[in-house]
């Protein structure tokens, strides 16, 4: 029986401990990526959400109607007072609350996600999180 050379057999257990190592950052990742997506249960998200710095607020009603008092939905605008609907969207990516802001006129955002976060939290946030603002629920509705 003729066995590999010391390089062949050292490129094998070189093959194996990367492989593992793979394996391993995969698993880890996994387990991330999981931590990021927030199961929530809509039946507990009618109350009210409250930012402690800003102190802007928002109270989502059971009979599907929300109220917002000096909430900034992004970076860039300031803080404002809004109503209209509120419908809870279970996205395999990501759990949010669309908000379908009333009587926005032509060229205004008419509607906005807010994310679930589980934990009593809720956030408006950008995409590659540059910005977010959490509000805590304080009350339920």
């Amino acid at each position: 029986m003729i066995r590999g050379t010391g390089d062949e057999q050292g490129d094998r257990m070189s093959r194996g401990i990367v492989g593992r190592w793979f394996v391993a950052v995969l698993a880890a990742a996994s387990v991330l990526i999981s931590g990021c997506a927030y199961s929530v249960d809509p039946d507990e998200l009618p109350g009210v959400y409250r930012n402690g710095k800003t102190g802007g607020e928002i109270a989502l009603d059971s009979d599907g109607t929300f109220t917002a008092t000096d909430l900034s939905t992004d970076a860039h605008s300031g803080p404002a007072n809004f109503h209209g609907q509120w419908e809870f969207i279970d996205s395999s990516g990501s759990d949010f609350v669309y908000l379908n802001i009333d009587e926005r006129g032509i060229g205004e955002v008419s509607g906005v996600q807010l994310y679930a976060r589980g934990g009593g939290k809720v956030a408006f946030s950008l995409p590659d999180g540059s910005w977010s603002l959490v509000l805590t629920k304080v009350s339920a509705q």
